[in-house]
């Protein structure tokens, strides 16, 4: 059994701090995975909050944590299981430094400008190209149907 590191109360900490989420907790008391609400800051996402579930390794922080979006979003980078793609938490990129906050941050900037080059839904990122209106005008009725009501600052 591997023992949970110590940093996990502080960055638990700082992301209950942070401004970008709300309602953020532990699931089923368990310290590896968290959920909580992101934030988008710009349309067409700003609408609504969005349930993540943040899940890390028992190899945490040498093996990077998994962020997964349990509500249903319009956006060419997340496909329809809530799999984000978020190149910050592969392998490849990972750095055992890096704060569960950072995660959580990268993926809200992510929502709020969608990056051609993060595509896990070819359809909606050629929308997005082609016809940016009628992406945009999809993703907010996607966002009033399927987000969840924005808790009061």
């Amino acid at each position: 059994a591997h023992t949970c590191p110590t940093s996990f109360p502080q960055e638990l900490e700082e992301v209950r701090r942070w401004e970008g989420a709300r309602d953020v907790r532990l699931l089923d008391g368990n310290l590896r995975r968290w959920e909580g609400l992101l934030l988008p800051n710009n349309p067409p996402y700003n609408a609504g909050a969005f349930r993540f579930e943040l899940t890390f390794s028992p190899y945490h922080p040498l093996e990077p944590p998994c962020a997964t979006l349990r509500t249903p979003i319009y956006h060419p980078s997340v496909d329809p299981e809530g799999h984000v793609c978020q190149p910050l938490t592969t392998h490849k990129h990972w750095e055992h430094t890096t704060h569960a906050i950072q995660v959580l941050q990268d993926l809200l900037l992510q929502l709020d400008s969608p990056d051609p080059q993060r595509v896990l839904r070819l359809d909606l990122a050629r929308e997005l190209q082609e016809h940016p209106e009628e992406f945009r005008r999809q993703a907010e009725e996607h966002t009033r149907d399927h987000a969840e009501p924005r808790p009061d600052p």
